[in-house]
């Protein structure tokens, strides 16, 4: 068979970029298929705008934290002016980094339309009247058509004006009062930017904490700093019904505890997860297996159909932009390179990027526990990170899991200022083998908040010092002072 294409991508997203660009680069003739623009959720509705209104939100809590010291601002908070600079930093960074005459100028040819299987090496592109512009054929192919903001079945809820992260970013009036049906990294970011920004935020979840994901302890202090600001928590809480005033106003109806109650606000966000994007693509004619959670792909991220590969949110495993691009990176690697490249699934980090950050890698405590793992957990509060004290931001620990006998590292957490950034040195740790003692012998810039990753390394050597090995020492060189008390769990150094 004669193939017009050696790799067809669909989807310009992280995933679909980062693929197509990889092709092209070693000499495969390559399309890339786009239903709207290239850049994905996390240009457009996701990672740039979300992190661009995090920012100005942190700036207004200075504002209001200078007040405190004699500061008097000249001027209101002008809402319209924020979103109107995040939405243009997405366009700034779509110009500088998505353009498709950038993937042009790679070699990579570009069709604009929605892609579907006609056979197996075989897709029709549609444009927005449903009209075919074009079949065309590929020896291999990417799915990458990414993941959409999903909508749970709540009574009333599709009859009433509702925000999700693909529309909250396109706001021209600021809500007085926000509710949010979601605890996890959207609802929680959005819950702190919108508060500081002057909105009265309540969030409403199922479960009885937030970011269920998260280490537990450390999620209960995010909580407790969230609370501090003003957001209303209401936990546990099951969304019965959605309506709408005449005004506008949106209730939701909740039970807590054998308890109706109703929230009224301006203004509903639904954050409640992702659904991959993949029901209009006519899987069945390619033969593609897949599920109610994304399409079905192995550790190499090939599908049950040899040439067909799937990469990031469609396959439902993991919702990072990170691991889109890692994912594609595998994709590419087999199918264009023959390299036998495997998902990486022991060092995934993540972090939710609210003010502390929570970050994550590796196990968590709760799975060690589930899976009997031996371990100990080495703790490192910022209130004893020289930098953290001179920039006024104490609130914050760093939990490390790992073996007592050789510090390998098993899994870690943060949550602190700079968390999604120190999280990553112990993801690279952890992929090549450095242990605590490792971390701990290694030399940090001081002052920097990265020192707080060493220190909390040394805290293996200060667990693994031994009493007898102490009392030896000092009776051999005749030393004068005292050994400390080495029972004290809790002892930090």
């Amino acid at each position: 068979m004669s193939y017009q294409y050696d790799f067809i991508v669909i989807g310009g997203g992280a995933a679909g970029l980062t693929a197509a660009g990889m092709g092209a680069n070693f000499g495969a003739k390559t399309l890339m298929i786009e239903a709207d623009k290239l850049g994905g959720d996390c240009t457009w509705t996701g990672c740039v705008p979300s992190k661009t209104l995090l920012h100005a939100s942190k700036l207004a809590a200075g504002i209001k934290e200078a007040e405190a010291f004699g500061h008097q601002s000249a001027k209101p908070l002008n809402f319209s002016a924020i979103l109107k600079h995040v939405r243009k930093v997405r366009e700034e960074v779509y110009e500088e980094a998505d353009d498709p005459d950038i993937y042009r100028d790679m070699g990579v040819e570009i069709e604009f339309g929605t892609a579907r299987f006609v056979d197996d090496h075989t897709l029709a592109i549609y444009n927005e009247e449903k009209t075919t512009i074009k079949e065309v054929k590929g020896r291999y192919i990417l799915i990458a058509t990414g993941s959409k903001a999903m909508v749970p079945p709540i009574k009333g809820l599709d009859e009433v004006s509702y925000l999700t992260n693909e529309s909250i970013f396109e706001l021209e009036e600021q809500p007085d009062r926000l509710t949010i049906i979601g605890g996890g990294p959207i609802g929680i970011e959005m819950a702190q930017a919108f508060q500081r920004l002057g909105t009265q935020v309540t969030v409403f979840d199922m479960q009885d904490r937030i970011l269920s994901n998260d280490d537990e302890e450390l999620a209960g202090m995010l909580l407790k700093r969230l609370k501090s600001e003003g957001v209303e928590f209401q936990l546990s809480a099951g969304v019965n019904e959605i309506s709408q005033n005449e005004d506008g106003s949106v209730l939701v109806h909740v039970e807590i505890d054998g308890e109706e109650i109703t929230q009224d606000g301006d203004a509903l966000l639904v954050a409640v997860g992702r659904a991959a994007n993949y029901k209009s693509l006519n899987l069945d004619e390619a033969g593609v297996h897949y599920s109610k959670r994304g399409i079905t792909v192995s550790d190499r991220c090939k599908t049950n159909i040899s040439h067909i590969y799937a990469a990031g949110d469609v396959t439902g495993r993991y919702q990072f932009t990170h691991m889109s691009e890692h994912m594609a990176k595998v994709a590419a690697s087999n199918a264009i390179l023959k390299v036998p490249m495997k998902i990486d699934t022991e060092h995934v980090p993540w972090s939710t990027y609210t003010d502390p950050e929570l970050a994550s890698v590796g196990a968590t405590q709760r799975q060690l526990v589930e899976n009997s793992t031996s371990f100990e957990t080495y703790r490192f509060p910022y209130s004893k990170v020289d930098r953290a004290i001179t920039d006024g931001d104490t609130d914050g620990l760093i939990k490390i899991f790992a073996k007592k006998w050789n510090g390998k590292i098993l899994g870690a957490t943060i949550y602190g200022k700079q968390g999604g950034d120190l999280i990553g040195e112990y993801a690279l740790a952890m992929k090549n083998g450095v242990t605590l003692r490792n971390i701990a012998d290694t030399i940090h810039p001081y002052p920097t908040y990265g020192l707080g990753v060493r220190r909390a390394a040394d805290q293996w050597y200060v667990k693994n010092q031994s009493e007898w090995m102490s009392k030896l020492v000092k009776k051999v060189f005749r030393y004068q002072g005292e050994i400390p008390d080495l029972s004290d769990k809790n002892r930090i150094v």
